[in-house]
């Protein structure tokens, strides 16, 4: 019966796909679901819904146990609800109207935007464009020229500067570790580059507080990752749920995922060859310009990093190697010890609970391709996806939410920075060698 209901709801959908083309999100629902036998049928039929775009999509599995989310076309919902009876799932609709929702944020943040202009300091007042951001991170550069290095490492698809900052404490010795941060992969998470600003603004402002993150260490960060997406997403309502980049992927879809393009385990599980999925993996290895960015930049710095960390939302998780199979790395308690500590700092700090784990197993699925899993075969011992925590209908924590979610993850992050400083102590640094090299 399950089956029946499964193939009677595909069958649907490939009747009705060409006739209605909409990618507006009126009546669209998302439902959070859960398993009342934790049901891994469930959980494969809802990754097979999630290939019928635009009639589902499946925003989050079973993370740890945690309820999935998933967005339906107005047409399918009967039958979703249906399907998830036979399936012995329930089920909470969290949005009843995704448009609504959607514009009203939208305009919440033109009228921050208007109130809240750029000043040469970002706070978590509002979301900043990527044009903003590159700014304050030019404004700091010139404000602090003994710590802070701006460098543009490439374009995106639509010209776009992609700019790193490092970040010293200004004594000039060479050949430090390094912590490579980045965010924005993905374009509708925009609590992940407003988590690196602040993780920016931390390092940056309050050396005092935070001189022994910088002793041994220099951190590159690179904010936004997938800047053409990002900006697409504020252009209106309708395009805030977009994910992708925007090069062209064939005539009539646009976009890859960044974060499938990695050459490593390229296109296997947890990826699609289909350039209008969500997980469209790219017609090869790191042909999004912003992918081959991040992969120079851990290449640049494999020798000397300790700690790779890729900034994402949503699910409360810190996501360790490997994405593309369910075995772990031989390292993976050195792994799960510093994951540990970020978990257990903002266990105390605020109470929320990160989920801990290898990539597969802990969110449910595969994930091919990833930067996380490049990251650490090409030398990075320590390297993490951290997924903040939910907001909104998902991917959209009102701005009221940043100051909160970007002060917890910066305490998570802190702390695993210091255990890889314990774990990881620079070494055979000559005497007098000093100026800044990057």
């Amino acid at each position: 019966m399950i089956v029946s209901w499964l193939l009677l709801a595909l069958s649907f959908l490939s009747f009705s796909n060409g006739s209605h083309k909409t990618n507006k999100y009126e009546g669209y629902k998302i439902y959070s679901v859960t398993s009342r036998l934790r049901s891994v049928g469930l959980a494969k039929t809802l990754s097979e819904l999630g290939k019928n775009v635009p009639y589902y999509e499946v925003f989050s599995g079973f993370k740890g146990g945690n309820s999935a989310k998933v967005m339906v076309h107005p047409e399918e919902q009967v039958n979703f609800e249906k399907l998830m009876e036979e399936n012995n799932a329930d089920y909470d609709i969290i949005s009843r109207d995704v448009a609504l929702t959607l514009s009203s944020e939208y305009e919440a943040n033109r009228m921050l935007r208007e109130r809240i202009p750029y000043n040469g300091r970002l706070g978590t007042e509002r979301y900043y464009t990527h044009d903003e951001i590159n700014q304050f991170i030019a404004d700091l550069a010139k404000e602090y020229p003994s710590r802070v290095f701006l460098k543009t490492v490439g374009k995106s698809y639509e010209g776009r500067s992609l700019k790193t900052i490092t970040i010293t404490n200004g004594d000039a010795r060479r050949n430090k570790n390094v912590f490579l941060v980045d965010g924005g992969f993905h374009a509708r998470e925009w609590i992940s580059p407003a988590a690196a600003v602040y993780l920016i603004s931390e390092l940056v402002e309050n050396l005092e507080e935070n001189a022994d993150l910088l002793q041994d260490f220099d951190w590159v960060i690179l904010p936004v990752v997938n800047p053409d997406g990002y900006e697409f997403t504020q252009t209106s309502a309708d395009n805030r749920l977009w994910r992708k980049t925007r090069k062209p992927s064939s005539a009539n879809c646009i976009g890859t995922d960044p974060n499938r393009n990695f050459d490593f385990h390229w296109n296997e599980e947890g990826a699609s060859q289909d350039p209008c999925a969500q997980i469209y993996a790219g017609p090869k290895p790191f042909s999004e310009p912003e992918a081959v960015v991040v992969g120079n930049l851990i290449h640049t710095y494999a020798d000397r990093g300790k700690m790779y960390l890729t900034l994402h939302s949503y699910g409360s998780l810190i996501l360790y190697p490997w994405g593309w199979t369910t075995e772990v790395p031989e390292t993976v308690d050195d792994l799960q010890e510093v994951a540990e500590a970020g978990q257990q700092a903002i266990i105390g700090d605020t109470g929320t609970v990160y989920l801990v784990g290898s990539c597969t197993e802990t969110i449910g699925y595969a994930a091919s391709g990833a930067s996380d899993d490049y990251a650490y075969n090409a030398g990075f011992p320590i390297s993490f996806t951290m997924e903040l925590p939910f907001g909104g209908s998902g991917f959209d924590p009102p701005a009221s939410d940043i100051d909160h979610l970007v002060k917890e993850a910066w305490v998570g992050i802190a702390a695993m920075a210091r255990k890889v400083i314990e774990k990881y102590p620079l070494v055979n640094i000559p005497s007098g060698a000093r100026g800044i090299f990057f």
